[in-house]
């Protein structure tokens, strides 16, 4: 189950997004090694988690155990203001394009063989499933790119803004990715549900 809080609401629910915090500082500072981020309270948050970033929580037994940000692209983001050398030209923004970021998955909850998970597919799932019930459909990504592959594959066009690069000593690249119906369709199907996956406190931007 993914639970969205509007980062205008994050005061909220105060408890579960710090859980959420924690595991971005564990994946992104502790696992991936991304010194910048290291904080002394071990909660992961940077200026774009603001009023108008949407956050999705995977849920298992009351715990978060995955992570992602939607950040709207037209304002600053991280494509825009961190990562722009990953782009050959200024990337796409527009009231229906979002920036897809900060997408984890506790290490103990990944498939041992390919990294992957449910909860992965979930994560993936309530991008669509957002993003068809409020007008957004296309999404920007910084990542590594085995997972185009993977978006291609869910029936994502992908499209790369740029070349390979090394950042934090892994290979990055940016891509934006337009979804639909048949996107949603074929995720459901490998998932094997077509339940809905978002749930809880409210589903627009």
């Amino acid at each position: 189950m993914i639970l969205l809080i509007k980062g205008h609401e994050v005061g909220k629910h105060q408890a579960l997004m710090n859980e959420a915090f924690r595991l971005r500082h564990r994946i992104f500072v502790e696992e991936l090694r991304w010194g910048d981020l290291r904080s002394q309270d071990g909660l992961e948050r940077d200026e774009y988690d603001h009023d108008d970033a949407v956050h999705h929580l995977c849920m298992q037994d009351g715990k978060v155990v995955g992570y992602q940000r939607m950040l709207p692209t037209t304002r600053p983001h991280l494509l825009s203001n961190v990562f722009s050398d990953l782009c050959e030209e200024p990337p796409p923004t527009g009231p229906n394009i979002y920036e897809w970021t900060r997408n984890c998955v506790a290490p103990e909850c990944r498939d041992s063989a390919t990294g992957f998970s449910r909860y992965s597919f979930e994560l993936t799932l309530a991008v669509v499933e957002w993003g068809l019930a409020t007008g957004v459909d296309t999404v920007t990504v910084e990542y590594d790119p085995v997972f185009l592959l993977r978006a291609l594959q869910m029936q994502f066009l992908v499209r790369p803004l740029g070349y390979q690069r090394t950042i934090e000593g892994k290979p990055t690249i940016a891509a934006s990715m337009r979804f639909n119906g048949a996107t949603l369709a074929t995720i459901r199907r490998a998932y094997g549900s077509d339940d809905l996956v978002l749930q809880g406190m409210g589903r627009g931007v």
